[in-house]
């Protein structure tokens, strides 16, 4: 018999006086998982997280946690704990006040709060650190007692609000890897809030792309970069070449399409079928795409309109001398390719399995 969710949204909707901030949204969340939830800003993803930390209750649908509905039941009384963005630690407080600020609204004894004040700041790699003030902290220690402030209390689930918008590149992808051990050390639920789609690539077992409310794909950082099922998870999750045209032939899932500068694609259609005539989408990462500098068969001639330099994830901009179209290619990390520069000429292919192809926006 399944483990019954750590937390379950069924059709969960959020109206305001003017628009529908969620539409019916429905998940589930197993326990012991790392589950994000990704989206541009003003998708509503944040409003769906209040709504489960019980800052806001839904307008209507049912949320439940370990089984039980939270509907009517105050942030106070439910077993989730909450980062934020800017981490809201008490200056005022040392380390140990702060991680045991709940345990004391609680009225848990001083003894037991110190042992698990202690015991917690062990687990998150800050033994001893007690009596220190926060203004002593690096970024990355005041993210971690954030953490540790929440997980004393051993909620069921952990909710974090783009916890790590505030740090600086390098401490932002050192913070990935920390997180994602901390959740699998503590085997607790961690519901996590980004527009970072590398954040929610890294470190979750299952995403959620949401886009205007709803809920476009859940699924695994696999399933979102190799198969995503609509033109908005293809264009927002990982980069792409995305190119726009009238479809000119169909065979089974094959199709061409010709842009509107006149290039001649090859793609496969993925969630639905298009006809001849109708406009569509192509979507091709720039790493799915071959480069050569001499002539090779099904390859088109290009210019190299600039090369961003940026180690293993160097870019070159092509341009299609005939047409204007400009494709992003991911470039090899071999000697052959270190020389290129503005005005070169190189070829470029790609397997036309590896290109999506979805129904553009009306037109």
């Amino acid at each position: 018999m399944p483990a019954t969710p750590d937390l379950q949204c069924i059709e969960l909707t959020k109206d305001f006086s003017d628009f529908r901030a969620v539409d019916q949204v429905s998940f589930d969340v197993p326990p012991g998982s790392f589950f994000s939830i990704l989206g541009p800003s003003g998708c509503g993803k944040t409003t769906l997280l209040r709504m489960i930390a019980g800052f806001q209750f839904p307008t209507s649908g049912d949320l439940k946690i370990k089984g039980k509905s939270m509907i009517g039941v105050g942030p106070n009384k439910r077993p989730v704990s909450m980062v934020f963005q800017h981490l809201a630690l008490f200056p005022m407080m040392n380390i140990g006040e702060n991680v045991g600020f709940g345990l004391r609204q609680r009225g848990v004894n001083k003894t037991e709060i110190k042992q698990r004040v202690e015991r917690v700041l062990d687990r998150v790699g800050l033994p001893g650190i007690t009596e220190r003030q926060v203004s002593q902290l690096s970024g990355g220690q005041k993210q971690r007692v954030a953490i540790a402030r929440c997980m004393v209390l051993e909620p069921d689930v952990l909710l974090l609000d783009e916890p790590l918008g505030a740090l600086d590149l390098k401490l932002r992808e050192h913070m990935k890897i920390e997180l994602k051990s901390l959740q699998s050390a503590f085997n607790t639920t961690f519901v996590y809030i980004t527009h970072d789609q590398s954040e929610a690539l890294v470190m979750s077992d299952k995403i959620a792309v949401m886009n205007k409310g709803r809920f476009d794909q859940i699924g695994t950082a696999r399933e979102l970069y190799y198969d995503p099922n609509s033109a908005f998870v293809a264009g927002f999750v990982g980069d792409a070449n995305r190119f726009e045209g009238k479809i000119t032939a169909v065979n089974g899932d094959a199709v061409t399409m010709i842009t509107d500068n006149g290039s001649h694609l090859k793609a496969r259609t993925i969630t639905e079928r298009v006809t001849e005539g109708q406009h569509v989408q192509i979507f091709i990462r720039p790493e799915a795409i071959q480069l050569t500098l001499e002539a090779v068969a099904d390859a088109d001639e290009y210019m190299i309109e600039s090369v961003l330099f940026n180690g293993a994830n160097s870019l070159a901009i092509l341009r299609d001398p005939a047409t204007g179209d400009l494709l992003n290619v991911t470039l090899p990390q071999t000697g052959a390719f270190l020389v290129l520069g503005k005005g070169d000429r190189v070829h470029a292919r790609w397997d036309p399995q590896q290109a999506r192809c979805y129904p553009g926006e009306g037109r």
